[in-house]
């Protein structure tokens, strides 16, 4: 009861302190990752298993953790290597990308190819957005896009904060679609062991259906601002070309075959039996072998703040695990859903949206991963049906308000940087209903599909 209490008070201050924004995510998940592994596992519970089991290092080393021949078997708890490696090696591959100037060299081709006119731009950027966010952490995506979005304003003469809020969103539902694309996914992914053409199949489906309605939505929560800005356009000749923003062409080419590699490997996971912890390290050696003299750049600009809020994070998730937390949570929800599989996506669905609207989802995923095993265990619901519910549960609920994603945030930042300030009650007055309307969409494609 005592190493209980302290798993779930140490939670809840975890919680508490990344909402509040006073100090760094990682500097909290590893400190209260520090006290899970001292009060709950040493001081109450004089467990070292519990210890070895959370770090989960001896994983690192076994055949399957990098080669699954056959039939895969359930990740162990506690720290996901296998997340932490690949979230990694996707980073390494991103930044070696933007120094060469891929993603600029991108959006200035697509802006080029429908004429500099804005009502197209807003259109292809979304869905720019949307494909680029598959593959490429969503993050990453807003940082290049909202960046050359507001250039392309300047250049254009038009407001760029539809098109920021329209790209923001799509990047969110885009990372949805696939396992690499949001930190969510690569948690279910990795823990559960689903490859890429799992999600392609089952939330890559809703995501693109979404896609649909979401242009059509936007579109017409926009389209005063959009028609009066399409009034003014200028000559092609004032825009610059695409390639000047090509920083390095062998480096640029080099990046382009290693992104398509990398692509390959994901989707033919499954068949090769290449873990994506193998997939991610390969590609990451791949990237800084043929850096040449950016490699210090490239790591230097890795997001390690990132790596070590999982890693930290892992630890305080385990201690809930480990004290048996998780299994009370997931007794409670299938007591309330008196074991209907319909009612318990319904709960599981709105209270991952509800909780990562307002609480990153990156930690609320990691949490829940456990609940939904148990879940699916004690009421043989099916585990991938749940899996996917959660994905979406999380992947679009962080879409509803300015704090529910990291992508949010940067988009957010680069506008007001600009001078272009976003308020909490213009994105949630445009992305609140989105996200109610694919979460809809979302329940309705379980339910057709999966009962």
């Amino acid at each position: 009861m005592v190493a209980q209490i302290l798993a779930l008070a140490i939670f809840v201050v975890m919680f508490g302190l990344i909402i509040s924004e006073k100090f760094e995510r990682h500097v909290i998940t590893l400190v209260c990752g520090l006290a899970t592994l001292v009060l709950v596992f040493g001081v109450a519970m004089h467990s070292m298993d519990a210890i070895l089991e959370t770090l989960n290092i001896r994983n690192i080393f076994t055949l399957s953790f990098w080669y699954e021949a056959g039939a895969s078997s359930e990740s162990t708890g506690g720290i996901n290597w296998a997340t932490i490696i690949f979230l990694a090696g996707m980073m390494v591959m991103v930044e070696g990308m933007a120094k060469a100037g891929f993603f600029r060299w991108l959006c200035m081709t697509i802006a080029k190819a429908v004429r500099y006119r804005v009502i197209p731009i807003f259109i292809t950027f979304m869905i720019m957005s949307f494909v680029l966010a598959m593959f490429i952490d969503s993050i990453t995506v807003i940082l290049f896009l909202a960046a050359v979005t507001v250039e392309l304003a300047q250049l254009l003469d038009f407001n760029p904060i539809p098109l920021i809020l329209s790209e923001i969103f799509c990047a969110n539902l885009g990372g949805s679609a696939t396992m690499c694309g949001d930190p969510p996914n690569i948690i279910v992914g990795t823990s559960l062991r689903y490859s890429f053409s799992d999600f392609i199949t089952n939330t890559g489906l809703m995501a693109v259906l979404s896609l649909v309605v979401i242009i059509f939505y936007f579109y017409f929560c926009f389209r005063k601002e959009l028609t009066v800005s399409s009034a003014s356009q200028t000559s092609e000749k004032d825009h610059p070309s695409p390639v000047s923003a090509i920083t390095d062409k062998r480096a640029f080419a080099i990046s382009c075959v290693i992104f398509l590699c990398a692509v390959a490997l994901l989707i033919t996971h499954a068949q090769t039996g290449l873990t994506v912890a193998f997939i991610g390290l390969f590609i990451a050696i791949l990237v800084l072998l043929t850096s040449g003299k950016n490699i210090g750049h490239i790591l230097k600009n890795v997001d390690y703040k990132t790596i070590l809020f999982f890693i930290g994070l892992f630890v305080v998730v385990g201690g809930l695990e480990q004290t048996g937390i998780l299994e009370l949570a997931a007794g409670f929800i299938g007591k309330v859903s008196h074991g209907n599989a319909k009612v318990m996506i319904a709960i599981i669905i709105w209270v991952s949206a509800i909780a990562s609207a307002f609480v990153d989802n990156i930690p609320f995923a990691a949490t829940m991963i456990p609940v939904i095993k148990t879940l699916a265990a004690s009421t043989g619901v099916d585990l991938s049906v749940l899996a996917w519910t959660l994905a979406m549960g999380t992947d679009i609920g962080g879409s509803a308000t300015p704090i529910g994603a990291s992508a949010n945030v940067v988009g957010m930042s680069i506008a007001a940087k600009e001078g272009h300030p976003i308020s909490w009650g213009k994105y949630c007055k445009v992305s609140a209903p989105a996200s109610v309307i694919v979460i809809l969409i979302s329940m309705v494609c379980i339910y057709l599909r999966y009962f």
